[in-house]
């Protein structure tokens, strides 16, 4: 027999009490408040995502969806434990967007996943909680927000940092105009998530529709490289750290400072640590010309000690506002003010710490405007200028030279290559609805 400790079982205890009130608050609610949800994708995301999502009372989900089937089974028994319902199981998504009694889908795939299905859940009725980046290519991003304005739905990107209370005060702070006039913001990103061993190509695993899992990316030979978590390396399906965590961060300093367009952008970078075994760089510094300040992005990998590492408010993710007056600085940790010592003296130091994870209020904050049909904090059209930013820069540091921007025709006005990779075609037979690159 397996012995378990008294903390063990104290948890156990303590996590079936919650899954009982959860249980309990969705019974009191009536049919006509629930919410019926439609899982795609149960992966690490997946699993926080829907947890999070099954905490809401009016939250039943009706139908899971993933490629893999230990993960549809896997989240078939998460929502019995947690929902109190047993949902139907599904290998193609489609079998879930066209059901008439779902209302929203709750999308945490691969990032080459993320279009068609909210495009399809737009043209169903349905609204969508995506993951970041909003799409994996920017014309993409501007299928689902014509999308979602065509059909009147509710789009909210999972970029929970924004509804998190201390960057909305550090926000507040910043709309006070203490710091002066904003010179420059410099955002970064430190992971020490090791690097890549280069794979043999070979076999899907059993249970694995893997022509599926590629849908409309390149048809490739199985590699496990490519597969499950390492799949942000590639540009097939996603565009390394950039896109990643870099929407979440270029998110917060839109949310604060309200970003405007970038007219031109350069990048370089490298892969010292991961060199062949994958695509995008592992080491990489983005440089974006706004009208009147630059922002400039840097990561690297398998390492910690970013810019703001000995701060008082710590975090490896964070953004630094340079104003004439004094700095805003942000991070997961917190967010501090410094005074400029040219400044004009009216700027005093203070030190805020992080107060929650923002995930809840921001599931939160998407269910309520499923309700009252306004826009919620990560709407569409947020999502596609951040994640758009993040693309520029990965396509500067792919073509390797300064790329000049037109937003409002979204193009690359100054290299046909660069701008090539602003949509690119689908693998047949898959079509992308409001596509205008395909």
């Amino acid at each position: 027999m397996t012995k378990i400790t008294r903390r063990q079982f104290a948890a156990a205890a303590a996590a079936s009490a919650v899954a009982l009130q959860i249980k309990t608050a969705k019974a009191e609610v009536g049919p006509n408040e629930r919410i019926r949800l439609g899982v795609i994708g149960y992966g690490s995301r997946g699993t926080g995502n829907l947890a999070e999502f099954l905490r809401n009372p009016e939250v039943e989900c009706a139908a899971v969806c993933d490629v893999v089937e230990e993960s549809r089974l896997k989240a078939v028994d998460h929502v019995e434990t947690q929902g109190g319902n047993r949902p139907d199981a599904y290998a193609d998504f489609r079998r879930v967007v066209e059901r008439d009694d779902i209302d929203a889908l709750l999308i945490s795939t691969p990032d080459h996943w993320h279009a068609l299905p909210t495009v399809y859940g737009c043209q169903t009725g349905k609204d969508s909680y995506l993951e970041k980046p909003f799409a994996r290519t920017i014309d993409e991003g501007r299928a689902i927000l014509d999308a979602s304005r065509d059909n009147g739905r509710i789009v909210q990107m999972g970029t929970q940092w924004h509804s998190a209370s201390h960057f909305q005060d550090a926000a507040e702070y910043y709309k006070t105009g203490k710091i002066g006039e904003l010179r420059s913001i410099r955002t970064w990103c430190y992971k020490t998530w090791s690097g890549v061993e280069p794979q043999p190509d070979g076999s899907a695993p059993e249970g694995v529709d893997y022509d599926l899992w590629l849908g409309p990316a390149p048809e490739r030979p199985f590699n496990p490289n490519r597969f499950n978590r390492q799949f942000r390396w590639y540009w097939d399906y996603a565009g390394g750290l950039m896109t990643d965590l870099g929407v979440h961060v270029l998110n917060m300093t839109h949310f604060v400072a309200g970003l405007d367009t970038p007219t031109r952008i350069s990048s370089m970078g490298g892969l010292p640590l991961y060199g062949d075994a994958v695509d995008t760089p592992d080491t990489q510094i983005a440089i974006y010309q706004f009208p009147d300040y630059t922002l400039s992005w840097e990561h690297q990998l398998q390492s910690q000690l970013g810019p703001y590492h000995n701060g008082a408010m710590g975090g490896s993710e964070g953004a630094w506002f340079a104003g004439t007056n004094g700095s805003l600085i942000v991070t997961t940790g917190g967010w501090e003010v410094v005074p400029d010592p040219g400044g004009d003296g009216s700027v005093e130091a203070e030190q805020h710490e992080r107060k929650e994870d923002g995930r809840p209020a921001h599931v939160r904050n998407f269910l309520d405007c499923m309700k009252t049909r306004e826009q919620p904090r990560s709407n569409a059209e947020v999502g596609h200028h951040v994640t758009t930013i993040a693309h520029l820069g990965n396509l500067a540091y792919r073509s390797g030279a300064e790329l000049h921007w037109d937003a409002e025709a979204e193009r690359i006005t100054n290299n046909p290559e660069a701008d090539a990779l602003v949509g690119e075609p689908y693998r047949a037979p898959w079509e992308l609805p409001y596509a205008r690159r395909q």
